[in-house]
């Protein structure tokens, strides 16, 4: 039996990272064209949480929860799960954040009336991170344009955007960062275990949110 410091991270992985990309592609092309759907939602939540919109905080906490909801079933528990254990436990992270996403939209706590301009742009930061620098970062890292990832659709550009939709806001529920932040650390380091170039934007995501997070708790705001 070999001794344990012998072991490499990538031992631990329960699948090549051929077969992980191959199940987001036929994940993509079995969901078209929700692909366009997502996007244009995504971009109308951005829209609505910039603009300060009545209403904007139950709106978008309400469609997250949607889209969180359903990368909890279609992609953690229908697919992902086939080629990960842990992909259980994931859907029902992912059902949580749903939840709670839903309890915050209904109770109507998530406030866009205005926050400090570092939160504010450290929130648009991560929201083009989500819809623009993690597709052209999987183009760039040589994987065809059938497995980018979409944000609404798939777990990483779904959790960053969510984590920067919450950065806009003057009034979010540090509750609602953890899942996101922990996905994202969970996320980053499956990628750089698979030798993914781009494993270390979830990771920055991740940070980014954390230390605002942090920030505001020790100001008492």
């Amino acid at each position: 039996m070999s001794e344990w410091w012998t072991y490499r991270p990538s031992d631990f992985l329960l699948f090549a990272p051929r077969t992980y990309y191959r199940l987001v592609e036929t994940y993509n092309v079995e969901s078209w064209p929700w692909q366009a759907v997502a996007i244009a939602a995504a971009l109308a939540l951005v829209g609505l949480a910039w603009r300060r919109a009545p209403h904007a905080g139950r709106v978008v906490a309400l469609v997250l929860a949607v889209a969180w909801g359903a990368v909890a079933w279609r992609f953690h528990w229908e697919r992902y799960v086939a080629i990960n254990w842990a992909a259980a436990y994931y859907a029902g992270a992912f059902a949580l954040q749903a939840a709670l996403l839903a309890w915050t939209g209904l109770a109507g706590s998530l406030d866009y009336g205005g926050t400090s301009r570092r939160r504010r742009y450290a929130g648009l930061a991560l929201i083009v991170t989500a819809l623009a620098v993690l597709p052209f970062a999987a183009l760039a890292g040589g994987r065809p344009w059938r497995q980018i990832e979409v944000a609404g659709l798939s777990p990483d550009p779904t959790a960053i955007l969510t984590l920067g939709l919450l950065l806009v806001a003057r009034r979010a529920h540090w509750t609602l960062f953890a899942v996101p932040v922990l996905w994202c650390l969970t996320s980053g380091l499956t990628l750089w275990t698979m030798k993914a170039p781009d494993a270390f934007i979830p990771m920055l995501a991740a940070a980014v949110a954390a230390a605002a997070v942090a920030s505001l708790q020790l100001r008492g705001r």
